[in-house]
């Protein structure tokens, strides 16, 4: 170990992560000193992934091998302090530790208590928001606003996210930011998650033709049959070997269909399971006694509470159990049909191998044997075609019956009350995102929303900011109006957030606008830390100073200090 590598203290209000290399300089070497970094080792403490800090976002496959074994090979430890109360020396604080060695020298702690990465996020989770963990929104979804440094964050003010995320994902994102709450969350998204399991499995049996076709095609099968089967009679003069035939074709459709029958129930128990497990990885396993003090403390601040948290606990698992009873129900009757039809597909075999074994002494003609291998072709496909019409059917009833529910639940959630809550916290907050961005620009932002219909057909709120204007700058100053404007919002609602901003690429700002938000944050955000990254020559003269700095870079100083730990 080499000691201590950086110390870089937030204060509140505004703190720069200043690039002070010149701007000739910068062309020549790329302008790679770790500003970014920064941020990302704030969001690697609050559970991202190690890999985007020496990870070419563009391309996963490119790391930066002197940054990844430097911090391997000198054991890096990164430990981040948060304060809930940034002018007391007496504040709570929650010290948390995380290093970048793999399996059992990796250190992941909280306050010097080594977790799993399972008991890490909700620890976070928990600790911001009461039993929270195991629900959604998720701890990473909730704090997304507050860390912007990947483009999709950097350059969206609602869509914080990955690009894979599901509108209804964003629904239940902003209605919790907002304190919207209601009743059947957690149910729309067990019969949502039901809707999925059904309309994949549906797309599977569709995945060559639709059930019309599949149909078409069986009533062409059925008449090729009937004319073999006349082709075949007209040829045989030996009643015995018709007898056998028949009882072969017999075996072989049924042999089909049983096949195809079983091979798409051991599908849907497959998918069943997955989604059991999915479900259960939301229980909360949360030691009570751990917590005990932790639930004393806010009994102590919030008076008496009308539920023990084990109870909460109890109540939030009970929950998750009945989920997964719920999807499980199905598959006692499954795993007995499973059974059911490998051993009638073993007697079924047996029987063929026999029928087989006997007609290949009967001295058929060549003809005949052509029109049998034809027949048992078709009595094949028509076993399959009816199976998969079978099952098609079933999955179309199932989705109608979800649909049903979903369509229940949607009529509270969409209702003339609930819309209007809704629009209630949303004129609430754009009192706030108004009032800073007419003191920043002299313009008006506003949040809406609007009820739209996603992909799979179902109805869901979608939230979008007024903004008329596409160029950089004014993105960048739109997304920082949302973020204060949501801590002041967030603050007077008594809703949990945290109180840091983290923002990259803030060079793209015009001078006025930083020099507004500075003077903003100041006076209106005492206990906000605004933190940016910004290239030092880039500053207005306003704001060019050691007070708004935290920590300098450069090309001889750069935040590992590799090269002076190196040589």
């Amino acid at each position: 170990m080499d000691g201590l590598i950086r110390n870089i203290t937030f204060h509140a209000g505004i703190n720069f992560i200043v690039d002070e290399t010149p701007p000739l300089e910068i062309l020549a070497t790329g302008n790679n000193v770790g500003k970014t970094t920064v941020l990302q080792l704030i969001d690697f403490c609050l559970g991202a992934s190690a890999k985007g800090i020496y990870t070419d976002p563009e391309n996963k496959r490119n790391e930066d091998l002197k940054v990844k074994n430097y911090l391997i090979d000198k054991e890096v430890l990164i430990t981040l302090t948060l304060t809930s109360d940034l002018e007391s020396p007496f504040a709570e604080e929650l010290v948390i530790e995380r290093n970048f060695l793999p399996r059992k020298k990796q250190i992941r702690r909280i306050n010097g208590e080594h977790l799993t990465e399972d008991a890490f996020e909700e620890r976070l989770t928990n600790q911001l928001f009461l039993n929270h963990y195991g629900k959604k929104p998720t701890f990473r979804q909730l704090i997304s606003h507050n860390i912007r440094y990947k483009d999709q964050s950097v350059n969206n003010t609602l869509k914080t996210l990955d690009s894979f995320t599901r509108d209804e994902e964003y629904e239940a994102l902003y209605l919790f930011l907002l304190g919207c709450s209601f009743d059947d969350g957690d149910s729309k998204q067990t019969v949502l998650s039901q809707i999925r399991i059904e309309t994949a499995f549906k797309n599977r049996l569709e995945s060559k033709q639709t059930r019309s076709a599949y149909e078409a095609s069986l009533s062409l099968l059925e008449g090729e049959i009937q004319r073999l089967d006349a082709q075949r009679s007209s040829l045989n003069t030996n009643p015995n070997l018709e007898d056998d035939l028949k009882a072969l074709d017999k075996v072989r459709y049924e042999i089909s269909v049983s096949g195809s029958k079983l091979s798409r129930l051991n599908l849907r128990r497959n998918l069943i399971q997955e989604a059991v497990q999915e479900v259960q990885s939301s229980t909360a396993n949360i030691d009570i006694e751990q917590l005990k003090s932790l639930y004393s403390e806010v009994s102590a601040k919030l008076g008496k509470l009308n539920r023990k948290f084990s109870e909460l606990v109890e109540f939030h698992n009970k929950m998750v159990n009945e989920k997964t009873r719920y999807i499980k129900k199905e598959l006692p009757q499954l795993e007995a049909q499973i059974i059911e039809f490998s051993a009638r597909l073993d007697q079924l075999r047996t029987t063929e191998r026999e029928l087989t074994k006997k007609l290949a002494t009967s001295g058929s003609f060549e003809e005949l044997e052509k029109i049998v291998v034809k027949l048992n072709e078709k009595h094949q496909k028509k076993g399959e075609y009816e199976i998969i019409i079978e099952q098609i059917t079933a999955v179309e009833k199932n989705l109608k019956n979800l649909n049903e529910k979903l369509e229940g639940i949607d009529v509270l959630i969409f209702s003339d009350k609930f819309q209007a809550q809704v629009q209630e916290r949303v004129n609430l907050f754009n009192k706030y995102f108004s009032e800073v961005s007419r003191e920043l620009y002299g313009e008006e932002y506003a949040l809406k929303f609007d009820i739209g219909i996603t992909r799979t057909g179902q109805r869901v709120y979608k939230f979008s900011a007024f903004n008329t204007n596409f160029s950089s700058g004014k993105k960048q100053g739109e997304i920082t109006c949302f973020d204060i404007a949501y801590t002041f919002f967030a603050d007077n609602e008594k809703i949990p957030c945290y109180h840091f901003l983290l923002s990259d690429k803030k060079e793209l700002m015009h001078d006025n606008q930083l020099v507004n938000i500075a003077t903003l944050v100041e006076r209106e955000c005492k206990h906000v830390q605004f933190v940016a990254s910004i290239l030092r020559d880039k500053l207005p003269p306003a704001l060019n100073k050691d007070e708004y700095f935290c920590i300098r870079l450069s090309q001889s100083d750069k935040l590992f200090r590799i090269e002076q730990h190196t040589s």
